[in-house]
């Protein structure tokens, strides 16, 4: 007997922590693209914002095996060696982790935009492409999708669905900010970081990120507004998982 209970004490230190909500998520995060608004230099920062969310999504209980990251300068990252941003190969790779990773997805794109849509890799990804490679990836499960670039809101209306959680970092017509050489985040993005550091779901992520923008732009006096934009599934509603704490 006294055998048997220390080999039921060695199972369970043994034992690994118990999986978290998020963990059998598939997941991407992309910068799609390196250069400045308004102006022919080079910017870090899409990349930044790329790493930072991606080790925190980490941090609040999704598997790093199950995450990808992809950048338009990866050779120049040390850490992770992030793949190329085109468009096909980041859904691809999420069709992939999402073959292994059954319990829903993650989309986070950081770059440039326009009202006909992001900017991935020096080509424009338009809204309904971007719809229809989620789903090809991702099917009808649990999807996340946040888009940080100007005019994001404009990929809204065709990325709507019953288990999707949509956030934008603009409204159609807007622009967002914070995407200068000297700025180490876009604005949205900063926010993105911050929430995630405390908030419990994706439902308060939006809410604090949607508004510490707005206190952000009415602090530097940046007009008009950006008005980030958010939606929810039912579905995704009644089933959303929480963050680890």
């Amino acid at each position: 007997m006294r055998r048997l209970l220390g080999l039921l004490a060695v199972l369970i230190l043994a034992r690994p922590a118990c999986a978290t909500p998020f963990a059998d998520w598939a997941v991407v995060v992309a910068a799609g693209d390196n250069h400045a608004a308004h102006a022919d230099v080079r910017t870090e920062t899409f990349d930044n914002a790329r790493r930072d969310i991606a080790d925190l999504l980490v941090k609040r209980g999704f598997s790093r095996a199950n995450l990808a990251e992809f950048s338009v300068q990866p050779t120049r990252d040390p850490v992770g060696l992030p793949s190329m941003s085109r468009a096909d190969s980041v859904f691809f790779r999420l069709g992939e982790l999402a073959r292994k990773a059954r319990g829903g997805c993650l989309v986070y794109l950081t770059s440039h935009g326009s009202p006909r849509g992001l900017l991935m890799d020096g080509a424009i990804l338009p809204p309904t492409k971007l719809a229809n490679l989620v789903s090809e990836a991702c099917g009808e499960r649990p999807t996340a999708i946040i888009l940080s670039a100007c005019f994001s809101g404009s990929s809204l209306p065709a990325l709507k669905g019953p288990d999707r959680f949509i956030l934008t970092a603009a409204r159609r017509d807007r622009s967002s900010f914070g995407c200068s050489e000297s700025d180490k985040y876009p604005y949205f993005d900063a926010c993105v970081i911050e929430g995630l550091k405390a908030a419990p779901n994706l439902f308060d992520l939006a809410d604090r990120a949607r508004a510490c923008v707005a206190a952000r732009e009415d602090e530097e006096g940046l007009r008009p507004r950006s008005e980030p934009q958010y939606w929810v599934g039912p579905a995704f509603r009644q089933n959303a998982p929480t963050f680890a704490p």
